[in-house]
């Protein structure tokens, strides 16, 4: 049973312990104290101490939004003005590179993006997929998550069947024991309202009920919605998918999926960044998890995220890096960086639960993840902190590189 010890201990359910110290056996938490509660520290160490100094010893981070399969395209996509404006460059690079690109390149980029994840500090992950085509490289990389099937039909003739297809293709499909498989419409732009129906429908017969969608993105997204006018429409219509028979609902992105039944509370809500107040009411109502990847939405011309909204809401805040085709990295410190510039007025803490317990939560794993208590799995990390830090909360919301990032468990996930 090792027991270490370092200059901080973030619980996240309660405040930072100065000079704290874990103990851990058989990869599970057994016990954690301070100073003046030292009975794990003085039993006399069997396992050995760990002494890690100038360090904070906090639960792994939980990314519970990115696009895994899409890290091949790294470096291959621009920062854009407008959201359709990164679509459309996006499609045209996927298209350019459908030739020459094999699995091989892009299992590769997974594997390499997997592997910076662990290294940066990630231990949850809630990761969008279209093909279920490399969950094995998921089951390999010691990390664990939801891999969310997106399904995209706007025109569907039998949503039913399209969606109990969808269903069987996931029950059908192994990532290991620390993944689980749920499904997830992507847009209520590229999804057809029957199919959103049907999702939602047929959530009591799924093994993983939860499910994610990107919503009110982006003010093109809003115009669509609203009055079925815009550049959704003329893309739509492009790609061959455009049903004639559809009609704008007349309401924002939010109020629409709500008249479809798809909220309650296992549900995230990705982006949000254009929802109203009144929509960030509804969802908290509902119990949805709100997931901000701010740094995506600068990337792809989407607009700032009303973060300091999200928190005032009430709802629960996790937080996501979106995928490489749209950040620098998948480092979620980076993310909490950018939460910390545009959120001045929430509090560290409150920023950090958000990418540790409450993405653990949104993602399921909220009995055994995202925090330091007795019986959790030791799913940790150390990040290394100035000598003499005070505010620690605030020192590890400003930017953590990876080379500062210690993993303290043979396997992330435990």
């Amino acid at each position: 049973m090792p027991v270490y010890r370092a200059s901080w201990v973030l619980p996240i359910l309660g405040p930072p312990v100065r000079e704290g110290w874990v103990a851990v056996d058989r990869g599970l938490i057994v016990d954690a104290g301070g100073p003046r509660d030292d009975a794990g520290v003085a039993a006399g160490c069997p396992g050995g101490c760990v002494d890690l100094g100038d360090a904070a010893i906090m639960p792994a981070l939980t990314n519970a939004h990115t696009h895994l399969e899409l890290s091949w395209l790294r470096g291959r996509t621009r920062p854009a003005s407008s959201f359709l404006g990164w679509v459309s460059g996006m499609m045209r690079e996927r298209l350019r590179s459908a030739d020459g690109r094999d699995a091989g390149f892009v299992r590769t980029a997974m594997a390499l993006a997997l592997e910076e994840m662990k290294a940066s500090g990630t231990g949850l992950v809630g990761d969008i997929s279209n093909s279920l085509a490399h969950l094995d490289v998921l089951a390999a990389s010691g990390l664990a998550g939801v891999v969310f099937h997106e399904v995209i039909k706007f025109r569907a003739a039998d949503p039913d069947e399209f969606v109990d297809e969808a269903r069987r293709r996931i029950d059908e499909a192994d990532a290991g024991e620390r993944w689980r498989l749920a499904l997830a419409p992507h847009a209520p732009y590229s999804v057809a309202p029957s199919v959103v129906r049907a999702l939602a429908a047929a959530r009591p017969r799924l093994r993983e009920a939860r499910m994610s969608v990107h919503v009110s993105e982006s003010p093109e997204e809003v115009e669509f919605i609203e009055r079925g006018s815009g550049g959704w429409r003329d893309l739509l219509k492009r790609l061959a998918a455009w049903d004639p028979d559809w009609r704008a609902p007349g309401c924002d992105p939010v109020e629409y999926l709500e008249r479809l039944g798809f909220w309650d509370a296992q549900t995230l809500a990705v982006h949000a960044v254009h929802a109203s107040g009144a929509d960030l009411s509804l969802l908290a109502a509902r119990g949805v998890t709100l997931v901000a990847c701010p740094r995506s939405n600068a990337w792809v011309g989407a607009g700032v995220p009303p973060i300091e909204a999200f928190y005032r809401c009430g709802a629960r805040v996790a937080v996501g890096t979106d995928s490489l085709a749209s950040v620098e990295d998948l480092n979620l410190f980076s993310e909490l960086a950018a939460l910390r510039r545009i959120a001045p007025g929430v509090e560290a803490a409150r920023l950090l639960r958000s990418a540790t317990l409450s993405g653990a939560e949104a993602l399921g794993f909220g009995e055994t993840h995202g925090a330091i208590a007795r019986g959790r799995a030791a799913a940790m990390i150390a990040v290394e902190v100035p000598p003499g830090t005070t505010d620690v909360e605030e020192y590890l919301v400003s930017g953590i590189e990876p080379g500062k990032v210690r993993i303290l468990s043979q396997s992330l996930a435990c």
